[in-house]
């Protein structure tokens, strides 16, 4: 839990995954306009494959398969809709990679940098860690796709989309969708990819160039 609190340095609070865009485009206005994008983000969008690709690295780690986890990493950089959202997952990834090499540095960690010298996509910096310290994929999973879910509602807060209040009702009416996502990731495998959330990729692409933003994403 102590990954996905607001305190662990990755900066997360700096990015919005375009929901600042879908705000100036009309799309998100009130609490039922979010809760729907975001549902459509676990059950269809980036939330599903990233909770995938953090599934089948966790396995490939815990296996000592390091070819195959060099591989996910791959594929996480090439499914970046745009290059901010590119910018979202690396610079997330190698944020929690040095932030847990500093405070719970483990070998899978070291063996990543030792295989994988690039940019390394969000999940896999988790699936890596988590494989290292015995986490079972069925805590880590929820954990994981309610830190992205949380993080969003926080973002529209400070949008101003929602309020506190009605941010904490978005998500508590996520829950369920949240946690038949975590079931499903946990044995699903890389042929299960796939997206099909177009708006929030659009607004991804979008956001590059809107002239006024408070987020980097």
């Amino acid at each position: 839990m102590t990954w996905f609190s607001p305190g662990y340095p990755v900066g997360a609070f700096a990015y919005s995954h375009g929901l600042e865009w879908a705000q100036e485009a009309g799309d998100l206005t009130d609490a039922a306009s979010l809760q729907a994008w975001l549902a459509d983000l676990i059950q269809l969008g980036a939330a599903r494959n990233d909770a995938i690709l953090l599934s089948a690295c966790w396995r490939a780690a815990r296996s000592a398969q390091w070819t195959e986890v060099a591989r996910i990493a791959e594929l996480g950089l090439a499914m970046a809709a745009s290059s901010e959202r590119r910018m979202e997952t690396v610079t997330q990834g190698n944020a929690f990679v040095l932030a847990s090499r500093a405070a719970h540095d483990c070998g899978t960690l070291r063996q990543l940098g030792a295989i994988w010298p690039g940019d390394v996509p969000y999940p896999v910096a988790v699936a890596v860690t988590a494989a290292g310290h015995d986490v079972a994929l069925g805590d880590l999973l929820p954990a994981f796709v309610l830190g992205f879910v949380a993080n969003l509602v926080s973002a529209s807060v400070r949008l101003g989309i929602v309020g506190q209040t009605d941010g904490q009702r978005v998500l508590a009416g996520l829950m369920p969708a949240i946690s038949a996502l975590a079931a499903e990731a946990e044995t699903a495998m890389l042929d299960d990819l796939g997206a099909c959330a177009f708006r929030s990729d659009i607004a991804s692409l979008r956001h590059e160039a809107q002239y006024s933003r408070l987020f980097r994403s």
